[in-house]
């Protein structure tokens, strides 16, 4: 984690879910507030965590998700087989459900990172959003975790993104530092630095 830049101070991720509005905030914080009326948070949270890791890491699952020519029919049907495989149920079940009869599927894996930044906020984690070309091994995410721990940040969430895009390396944004040791940006870097020497 070598380049680093300060960037300003965010709001708290439940005061930017009810600032914004916007989709995934509105779904992952009804899905919180249903599990804390259930007293059933750490088995929803489980289940949104496996959901989760399978959206990050199952290519198959991420094109099915985000595939508009599917019907209802089609994306209920090829979902909660999914789900059923996994052993995912109950409410997160039920909001897959709700997702699917909104025309909102799409949305799926923001709503469960959303889900997972308030929960660790309520539980008084620190989340560290990494974003990386490719899935993290489990032996990555502990590095990482190892790696903020010893830069002083404790009880550390990661919540994943993979982006193709960024060709390789790692993006790490915790409170208000970003690490930025991706390829994308050393190339960029590598260019601004040959046309100033032009």
């Amino acid at each position: 984690m070598a380049s680093e830049t300060a960037a300003n101070d965010k709001p708290s991720a439940t005061q930017g879910a009810r600032a914004s509005g916007g989709v995934a905030q509105r779904y992952a914080l009804a899905l919180l507030e249903l599990a804390k009326d259930r007293r059933s948070v750490d088995a929803i949270a489980g289940d949104v965590d496996r959901l989760a890791a399978l959206a990050r890491d199952d290519a198959g699952f991420r094109a099915f998700i985000a595939d508009p020519r599917l019907g209802a029919k089609a994306q209920t049907d090829g979902a909660f087989a999914v789900l059923d495989r996994a052993g995912i149920g109950g409410e997160v079940k039920k909001l897959v459900g709700v997702l699917i009869n909104n025309r909102r599927l799409v949305e799926l894996p923001h709503v469960l990172a959303t889900f997972g930044t308030l929960l660790a906020e309520q539980r008084g984690q620190q989340t560290a959003e990494v974003t990386t070309a490719h899935p993290l091994s489990p032996t990555q995410r502990t590095q990482i975790a190892a790696r903020l721990t010893e830069a002083g940040f404790s009880n550390v969430r990661l919540a994943e993104t993979v982006d193709p895009s960024i060709l390789g390396g790692l993006i790490v944004k915790i409170g208000s530092r970003l690490y930025d040791t991706s390829i994308k940006s050393r190339l960029q870097r590598l260019s601004y630095a040959m046309k100033g020497a032009a």
